[in-house]
């Protein structure tokens, strides 16, 4: 409305409102609400969810309003909307990730029409686009227009006005006989009218018309919905769309007009009669891609993109600063061909911490009239940190979190650094929607130098300097040189600030005595360290004395780890001894064995002192709403499942309290995995394909059972950081790479059961089995029964896939587990192919598995043992052939043969392994 030329804001208090107003949908990537219905789950019981529509609606406001002026084109700096490019960002790739799902319960809803097309224009991704669009057609488009989603009983005959929710498995009865609602017709036809697709406003123009009614006045009024009269019900639900459907009294002239209704209707005809062009519909271009919308006035970076291939800019370039923290590092550099600056020589530009930043936009929308406190305390991300700033008159760059020097040791491992470089450019090259070149700034700390891995960092940037990475187009250069063509953003909004008692630290440069070229054995390197690992359970129960004796006459630095962790257990932290507290002998023994790099120790150490690592929350955040949960806890104990978004306090609680009074390391190595899961879903998506639940402390017994099978006795705690995360890479990749390393049978099994990855469609294919099992399914103790379940949800619905997870993971042999998930499907496919087969009886998953083993025994002569795992390792095609005759043989001594359907060999001809 601004642009098209009204003024609609007057105030400066006005502008600080809408401000703070971004700072709330900047995070709907990550909360949970009722959706456009205003109904949350599916259930209508009061739970709300992640909804895409909801989602797409905020990536679209974020674009609307970033760098717009309220006061209109003669507005001030102080006017101008600011949004986060990193915010931004996370609810495109959320909401890009969810279609063309709705939410965990909603496979698909009509909302989602309004989110991808008029008004909002969510995604310019042809292909989610027609995918999202075809879908919703396919499953909710009637003959009196759309239903909003599956199992919708608002307006129902059927539905008790009364209550404020749903009993348990009610949605049930609305089932077939949904309100159609032909706002929807409308839609399409904008839609038609927006994409130049005239076949398409002709069909729903057409539809449209027959549902037109009249007022008193003769004009033509749209019902807000058409409905089933009771009396015929049964009849549509026996057969869809048989019955005829009444116009809603809502906008048929009887109660008034539906103004949703009307107000579209009034558009569609505008438009299609050409006496409405959609550019003075949509003013600010929505419909278009950002790189072909005008740009904006001023000089705030916009989302402004050119035209991209597979996401990436064609031409776009990733510039490159080389920061040395001192001259004498920068002459070391030099003797390898690296040319970096110090930050003496990029002056008056300022080298910055990304902390400073946000010291600087807490000050954004800061109004102490409405008593509103400008930006939350938020992390700047890689987007956010790649433009250079003009702030209180000063020139700024800010580096990467990834060079904060942190409590948690991650930081201290180069060959990890590497890798986030690399990752770091790659996301930043692949995700840039601002007009001018990204500027990322690279520090080289002396400590770098230290590392025994300093060498591949060497190699790294050499790499850079011929111009890639990894495919990417980068540039090194002084920053002078490329200040001009970096995005720069102006945060005029300090020019309205009292900055008299602020002060910003800029990265400050080592000063040595002496300045110049020299040895690089100046510079000490780190030790390669080890020692023979000792237990000391026999002091559990012993005098304190004896504990603390055993303390002075050992120098062992995980032995002392160790014996200080007795100490802390019996003591407390404060605890003098030696003339310093327990904490402070931690925090020591924690630096000595960083600066070594003994990774054991480091992580002991880290445990004890309820070490978090930096900014977890959003990574656990980043998992969830991709459609996966997580849990964390040590196998045979209790675990934690994270399914909404937490704290880091309340994740720190958790972390301590479920893992560490089991295993000490893996309360950190838990979060290790969960980091690195967290940033390789955000990159590497496909490779979760399958796994519903990340289970931690079974994806740490995945990667020692492949330690195991490459005989690398060392073990998964002594690894390093970026060697842990190339091994969660390993095994999450299992399946490409599987058949060229002669994995066995057993050893495939045993990985994906630890990761309880299942093949594609396995959860309809459950559905399909549950259907015809009126008992239900049970396995290992765990019963899935046919009722509630298949009442209360639907086929595609996230939730029934979580409900057959947990069913299981009461399977605690990753193989079994695995042979089980095989074994679904062998019943799934044989049911398919022979209709007329039911389960009479409950489907017992553990007989079925002791009736192949026994069948294959009897085959292979050998004795009959309580140990499946010979089994186990056959080869596919022959555990296939022994599960399906088992399932076979089950249906036919049940008497769950249909009479004439077929001997066993007739189900079974079309598997792998025949049927005999």
């Amino acid at each position: 409305m601004i642009t098209s030329g009204l003024q609609i804001v007057y105030t400066q208090d006005e502008v600080a409102f809408v401000q703070n107003l971004v700072y709330y949908v900047e995070r709907a990537y990550r909360t949970p609400d009722y959706g456009m219905w205003e109904r949350g789950s599916k259930y209508n019981d009061g739970t709300p969810e992640i909804h895409a529509s909801s989602i797409g609606m905020a990536k679209s406001a974020l674009e609307a309003i970033n760098g717009c002026n309220l006061f209109g084109e003669k507005g001030a700096s102080w006017s101008v909307i600011y949004v986060d490019i990193d915010a931004h960002n996370r609810n495109r790739s959320i909401f890009e990730t969810m279609l063309p799902r709705e939410s965990s319960s909603k496979g698909v809803d009509a909302s989602l029409i309004p989110t991808i097309s008029f008004p909002a224009f969510a995604t310019h991704e042809d292909v989610l686009c027609v995918e999202t669009k075809a879908n919703v057609i396919r499953r909710l488009k009637g003959r009196y227009g759309f239903k909003r989603f599956c199992r919708d009983g608002y307006k129902c005959m059927l539905e008790d006005t009364k209550k404020r929710y749903y009993r348990n498995g009610e949605t049930k009865e609305f089932e077939g006989i949904e309100c159609e609602w032909p706002l929807f017709y409308i839609f399409m036809i904008i839609d038609g009218v927006f994409k130049s697709h005239p076949e398409q406003i002709e069909e729903y123009q057409n539809l449209l018309k027959s549902k037109i009614k009249r007022d008193m006045n003769g004009d033509p009024v749209i019902p807000m919905y058409f409905f089933v009269h009771e009396d015929n019900i049964e009849f549509e639900k026996q057969e869809n769309g048989s019955q005829m459907r009444l116009p809603s009294g809502e906008g048929s002239g009887v109660k008034g007009m539906f103004l949703w209704n009307q107000a579209m209707f009034v558009i569609s005809q505008l438009l299609t009669a050409g006496l409405l062009h959609i550019n003075e519909l949509d003013p600010i271009r929505r419909y278009l891609p950002s790189y072909n919308r005008p740009r904006t006035a001023g000089r705030y970076s916009a989302f402004q993109a050119k035209p991209s291939l597979q996401g990436t800019a064609t031409d776009l370039v990733v510039q490159i600063v080389l920061i040395a923290e001192s001259m004498r590092l920068q002459a070391m550099m030099a003797t390898y061909g690296i040319q970096t600056q110090t930050p003496h020589e990029v002056e008056p530009v300022q080298i910055w911490s990304s902390r400073e930043l946000v010291k600087v936009y807490k000050q954004l929308g800061v109004n102490s009239k409405l008593n509103l406190n400008g930006r939350p305390v938020r992390p700047i991300g890689a987007l956010g940190t790649s433009k250079v700033y003009r702030v209180c008159g000063m020139t700024v760059l800010c580096y990467p979190l990834i060079f904060e020097v942190s409590e948690f040791y991650l930081y201290r491992d180069m060959a990890l650094l590497i890798d986030d470089i690399k990752t770091e450019l790659q996301f930043v090259g692949r995700y840039w929607r601002l007009s001018g070149r990204p500027t990322v700034c690279l520090l080289i700390r002396e400590e770098h130098m230290r590392d025994p891995q300093f060498k591949e960092m060497l190699d790294l940037l050499a790499m850079l300097k011929k111009g890639y990475c990894d495919g990417m187009k980068v540039r090194i250069g002084r920053l002078q040189n490329l200040i001009s063509s970096s995005c720069i953003e102006h945060l005029d909004f300090m020019n309205t600030v009292d900055t008299s008692e602020m002060t910003f630290q800029q990265f400050r440069q080592l000063e040595h005595e002496y300045i110049g070229y020299q040895s690089l054995t100046d510079v000490p390197r780190a030790l390669q360290y080890t020692e023979d690992p000792k237990t000391f359970q026999a002091l559990e129960n012993k005098p304190l004395h004896e504990l603390l004796d055993t303390l002075r006459n050992t120098e062992g630095v995980y032995a002392r780890c160790q014996l200080y962790g007795m100490l802390l257990k019996r003591e407390g932290l404060k605890y003098e001894f030696n003339g310093l507290t327990v904490e402070d002998h931690l925090k020591n023994l924690y630096h000595h064995a960083g600066c070594l790099r003994y990774w054991v120790a480091v992580r002991y150490c880290s445990s004890l002192l309820h070490h978090t690592v930096d900014s977890i929350s959003p990574f656990i955040t980043t998992v969830l709403v991709n459609g996966k949960q997580l849990t964390v806890g040590v196998i045979g104990h209790q675990e934690t499942v994270f399914d909404k978004p937490m704290t880091p306090a309340e994740i720190q609680s958790v972390m301590y309290s479920t893992i560490q009074p089991y295993d000490i390391i893996q309360a950190v190595l838990q979060q290790e995995v969960v980091l690195y899961c967290g940033r390789l879903i955000a990159t590497n998506p496909e490779m979760f394909k399958g796994i519903l639940k990340i289970r931690v402390g079974w994806v740490l017994e995945a990667m020692k059972l492949y330690l195991q099978m490459t005989s690398d006795s060392k073990p998964l705690e002594s690894h390093s950081p970026y060697q842990v995360r190339q091994l969660l890479h390993k095994v999450l990749s299992v399946r490409e790479w599987a058949t060229q390393e002669s994995l066995t049978p057993l050893q495939r099994r045993r990985l994906e059961g630890c990761l309880c990855r299942v093949p594609i469609h396995f959860y309809v294919q459950v559905w399909d089995v549950m259907s015809r099992t009126p008992q239900g399914i049970t396995v290992q103790g765990s019963h899935l029964p046919q009722h509630p379940t298949l009442s209360n949800m639907t086929q595609s619905e996230l939730n029934f896939a979580l409900l057959v997870e947990e069913m299981l993971n009461h399977i605690q042999k990753p193989e079994y587990r695995q042979t089980v998930v095989e074994l679904l499907c062998i019943v799934s496919t044989i049911l398919t192919r022979n209709p007329e087969l039911t389960f009479q009886n409950q489907l017992d998953l553990d007989h079925l598995v002791k009736e192949a083993f026994l069948l294959y025994c009897k085959d292979n002569k050998t004795e009959k043992l309580d140990d499946l795992t010979p089994f186990f390792s056959t080869h596919y095609s022959m555990t296939t052939g022994y599960l399906a005759r088992a399932v076979v043989n089950n249906v036919l001594q049940g008497g769950q043969l249909a009479t004439g359907s077929g001997s066993d060999n007739d189900i079974g001809q079309e598997e792998p392994c025949r049927i005999s």
